[in-house]
């Protein structure tokens, strides 16, 4: 049997896309990298290696693992075209994050143990970030290390066989030309699964997840529109919104603050906002993925918001290791 190809991921998070990759039995992570404690806490209690939990700015090359493919969904900020010319050296040691990853690359290369493929996720919103700036550097750079480059922009409900519509760009390179020609990102999928697949509609779950009428100043209007016992809703700001397409809307990382956008539904017991594990339940998460139980529902919230769907980083990441056999 061959050995499995090995993974670095970086801004890792509780790992979805370490999951989605070891799904495959194709890949292995050998080194994870998150600065936040929490989903660090996360991590840890679903996967079998320890998290490097230092600024990535502090990691270099030389003192981690080699391993062959770089995988992370790394914070989306603004860089200028002069910032860019500064190359991965900039002179103030702050860099971009994305950078920094790149100076992974480059320091790994120098030593003779460059990646042979990269897998990259952001919000969508990244091409036309900074007017196509960003993108545009971000390509560029992994041109000028020897990256083949392939992207596409994936939704979950067409993608993922997941009811909940989650649009993210997926980036993937190759340093042999071959198997980036023989790389095909997945064809969409049939719909298959419901919301009810995902979120427990019948059972009653702890009050807190509850709005009631004593507690909810817009209980009133919930009360009224919120009629199918089927679907999602959201309050929005003065209004409710039926998901008529019976797909959750995009899960985001401030759904424990309350407030507008938040997931909703009309349940036997109630109205009440989605559970955590349901939130996990809609980013693919298997149901044996552990939740810390000493953690606030705040911080699953914003772990599940930050994350990806697994199912879909598992199709891609069986297409890239048909890529890299060939």
């Amino acid at each position: 049997m061959n050995r499995k190809w090995t993974i670095g991921s970086f801004f890792a998070g509780v790992g979805g896309i370490d999951l989605g990759f070891e799904q495959t039995k194709e890949f292995e992570v050998i080194y994870a990298n998150e600065f936040d404690k929490y989903p660090i806490k996360t991590y840890e209690q679903n996967f079998k290696i320890k998290v490097d939990s230092r600024d990535i700015n502090d990691v270099s090359g030389n003192e981690i693992p080699n391993f062959d493919i770089m995988v992370g969904g790394f914070p989306c900020q603004a860089f200028s075209v002069a910032g860019y010319r500064q190359g991965f050296h900039d002179e103030k040691g702050r860099g971009n994050l994305f950078f920094e990853m790149a100076r992974i690359i480059e320091e790994k290369k120098s030593l003779g143990h460059q990646p042979i493929a990269v897998f990259f996720e952001n919000v969508k919103n990244l091409v036309g970030h900074d007017n196509g700036n960003t993108f545009r550097v971000i390509l560029d750079t992994l041109t000028k290390l020897g990256y083949h480059v392939q992207q596409m922009v994936l939704n979950s409900c067409q993608y993922g066989n997941i009811p909940q519509n989650r649009e993210r760009i997926y980036i993937v390179g190759f340093v042999n030309e071959d198997s980036f020609n023989k790389f095909h990102f997945p064809m969409p999928t049939a719909l298959t699964k419901k919301l009810k697949d995902v979120i427990d509609f019948d059972n009653e779950q702890d009050e807190e997840y509850y709005y009631r009428p004593n507690k909810c100043r817009f209980y009133d209007i919930l009360e009224k529109e919120m009629n199918d016992s089927n679907t999602i809703y959201q309050w929005r700001r003065v209004y409710v919104r039926e998901n008529k397409s019976n797909i959750c809307p995009t899960l985001t990382a401030n759904m424990g603050t309350g407030g507008h956008n938040v997931p909703l539904i009309k349940c036997k017991s109630g109205i009440r906002k989605l559970t955590p594990r349901e939130c996990f339940n809609l980013q693919g998460f298997p149901l044996d993925f552990k939740l810390p139980e000493d953690m606030s529902n705040t911080r699953l919230y914003k772990q599940a918001g930050n994350s990806v769907v697994v199912p879909v980083i598992e199709r891609i990441a069986k297409e890239i290791a048909v890529a890299l056999k060939n």
